[in-house]
């Protein structure tokens, strides 16, 4: 049965279509009050030369559909399936993320702290959304310094031999070390928290109260003075605290967009409490491609009965579509907010669209207050709409336009994206270069204050590792080089009693790279190589974000190694080459998947790049003062030549001394071989003649 007889076939019913190309992916999904009448409209749009429908129509060679019991059900079914199958054909939210929530893992033995940007039913207890988002790692931090509630990878089932960093800092009860701490006391810390989350201040303020005034009459200071900076912080921070709750009733969404030569940029305002503490910026490329409209849509007026824009905008000259703004919000708000846990009372769009009532009829369904979408044309409301528009035209030049982000921008967008505590400073950048396990070596570069800092970069020579194991490097390299900065801090500042050991075992240099290819040039992102490093000193802090040039394997091993010197809180990421995926530790199943354009990409891909720059260098510099310096010149019967041969066929001068003569002679003329065999095991064979 061809399309054309499938289509006449639909039921009249409610539903969602899919529509097919010739492999059987799905290109496009749609929903309809009347699946027969809304399809066939397609066709007849195609037939008067639609470039957008017709272009749909031209790929489609088959069509599913599903009958649902009515059009909020409907709309629910295609959102789902729009995030499922991501068709070409369809207007993609490719910003999906959501706003933090401060997680209380409550169904743990001890509980920890985290943000985080996805709810699971897991028996943990989420706060929020927080807004702005650095708000919840204010708060996070606050609850870590207050309630010393961690946010640590420690298993916290069993007991440990010894605590790690955060409990000597005084960030951390130490629950993970038997008899630091009882269960009692970490469940009165863990209520604590609870209160100051769930905004209950009151009752907490007269927790906090009644125990300092008993530890104080019990001579107990030092417990008293912790319990008196809980009530002096709890109360500094109660007026700054602004977490969105439904019985807020002038909370709002406020939008706003720009659409130039085919691209879009939209704003989104949060409107909380009356202000505005937030805001989102969403892009899309060659709009009008993904942007097929029924026939019943075109041949609407130009404006509504509020006098706004209509759905569909003249056509131009050359029978070029204009934007289809009520296509792109109605697409937009269903995959923001059906699927979300809170949605403001209000959300003000600059364009109406057809299932507008219907979708805040749903959302009301799903939310526990009523939810409002409304189209404002004059007033307070509507100057909203256009201060959103106005930066949204500031937010399509910045974009599209290729302007240069400042260095703030970009490290706020950073922090953002990798859900930093704070404004990134320093990045540390690492990678393996070996070929077939020969001459393995590390390189670390840095990124510091909006340049690379040459003069900060590190090499490695990977000296525990045999053969091929670039976890293995990763493990030793890493742990090397943060094993310095304990020993630097600890230089300066006593080390605490039963603190993590210290190995002095190191084998980096600070040599800065002079002589493997020079510095890139400038990045767009005005993130070029300081041209004039100044003297180095060595850090004594962790730096903002440890970045590891691989995959998950290479960020497991980076973690182990930094866990092992009791840096458990540290962020920690890594990049592939071909995906372009960043995956942050502790997060390894909710990889940041960014836009090709985003200026965080561009950064973090700069700098993996310089990395590897950096750690090819090095080694090729090995290979040439290994090739310079042989052992094997020594030999008698090997010159320049048979070296070269013997290098190239084993990999390298180790592989050459564990191989058999055989081998050997399968390369040189036997007599070279023996010679070469004796040399390497003369010792051994005259212990064995010995015995």
């Amino acid at each position: 049965m061809d399309l054309i007889e499938k289509i006449r076939l639909l039921p009249t019913q409610p539903g969602v279509y899919l529509y097919k190309n010739a492999d059987g992916e799905v290109i496009y999904v749609g929903k309809a009050n009347n699946l027969r009448s809304r399809v066939r409209s397609y066709l007849l749009e195609a037939s008067q030369a639609n470039a957008k429908t017709g272009s749909l129509m031209r790929e489609a060679v088959d069509i599913d559909y599903i009958l649902v019991a009515n059009e909020h059900e409907a709309l629910a079914l295609e959102n789902n399936l729009i995030k499922q199958r991501k068709p070409r054909f369809n207007i993609l939210l490719r910003d999906d993320k959501t706003y933090p929530y401060v997680k209380l893992t409550l169904a743990d033995l001890f509980p920890k702290v985290f943000v985080t940007r996805r709810l699971r039913k897991d028996g943990s207890a989420y706060y929020g959304p927080y807004f702005p988002g650095n708000l919840a790692y204010r708060v996070v931090e606050l609850i870590h310094r207050s309630f010393l509630i961690p946010s640590c990878k420690v298993d916290l089932s069993r007991y440990h031999q010894r605590a790690c960093l955060q409990y000597y800092i005084h960030r951390c009860l130490g629950p993970c070390v038997e008899e630091l701490t009882t269960p009692e006391i970490y469940k009165q810390a863990v209520r604590d928290a609870q209160l100051f989350l769930e905004g209950r201040q009151s009752e907490l303020e007269r927790s906090l109260t009644a125990r300092m005034t008993a530890a104080a009459e019990a001579e107990q200071f030092e417990a008293a003075a912790r319990l008196r900076d809980q009530l002096s912080t709890v109360h500094q921070l109660q007026e700054k605290q602004r977490i969105a709750t439904a019985e807020q009733s002038d909370d709002a969404d406020v939008f706003g967009y720009h659409f130039e030569d085919g691209s879009l940029a939209i704003n989104l305002f949060h409107v909380r409490a009356g202000k505005i503490v937030d805001r989102r910026e969403f892009f899309w490329e060659d709009l009008p491609d993904l942007l097929p409209t029924t026939l019943a849509e075109s041949e609407k007026s130009t404006t509504n009965d509020l006098g706004a824009p209509s759905l569909m905008e003249s056509r131009v000259g050359n029978n070029e579509p204009k934007f289809d703004g009520g296509a792109v919000f109605s697409a937009l708000l269903k995959q923001l907010y059906i699927d979300q846990h809170y949605v403001p009372r209000s959300i003000l769009v600059p364009v109406d669209f057809d299932d507008r009532e219907s979708l805040a009829a749903l959302l009301t369904e799903r939310i526990s207050h009523r939810v409002d979408i409304a189209v404002p044309q004059r007033g307070e409301k509507r100057s909203l709409i256009d201060l959103a528009g106005q930066n949204a035209k500031q937010s399509y030049i910045q974009r599209f336009r290729v302007l240069e982000p400042s260095r703030k921008a970009i490290q706020e967008s950073l922090a953002d994206a990798l859900m930093l505590p704070e404004l990134p400073r320093r990045i540390e950048c690492f990678d393996i270069s070996h070929i077939q396990g020969a001459e393995t070596v590390a390189s670390m570069v840095v990124w510091e204050d909006g340049k690379m800092n040459k003069s900060a970069y590190r090499k490695f020579k990977v000296m525990t590792v045999l053969g091929v194991d670039d976890f293995a490097s990763m493990r030793e390299v890493v742990a090397r080089r943060y094993r310095r900065i304990l020993e630097n801090s600890n230089s300066t500042h006593s080390q605490a009693p039963g603190a993590p050991g210290l190995d002095s075992q190191t084998s980096e240099t600070n040599e800065a790279d002079e002589k493997h290819g020079g510095a890139p040039g400038p990045s767009p992102l005005g993130t070029g190589v300081a041209p004039s490093p100044k003297p180095n000193k060595e850090p004594t802090t962790m730096p903002s974000l440890i970045l590891i040039d691989g995959g998950l394997g290479q960020l497991h091993a980076a973690a182990e190694a930094l866990e092992s010197l009791g840096f458990t809180s540290q962020p920690l990421a890594s990049i592939a080459k071909k995906e372009e995926v960043i995956y942050l530790y502790g997060n390894e199943d909710e990889p940041v998947v960014l836009d090709r354009h985003s200026p965080v990409l561009h950064l973090m891909q700069m700098i993996r790049d310089e990395s590897h720059r950096f750690a090819v260098g090095y080694h090729r510099k090995r290979r040439a003062m290994r090739d310079r310096d042989s052992e094997l010149l020594n030999i008698p019967g090997v010159g320049r030549q048979t070296r070269q041969r013997l290098l190239t066929h084993f990999g390298s001068l180790r592989d050459v001394q564990q191989a058999t003569a055989d081998s050997l002679a399968s390369v040189v003329p036997p007599k070279t071989a023996e010679s070469i065999w004796r040399h390497f095991h003369e010792e051994q064979a005259t212990a064995t003649a010995k015995d």
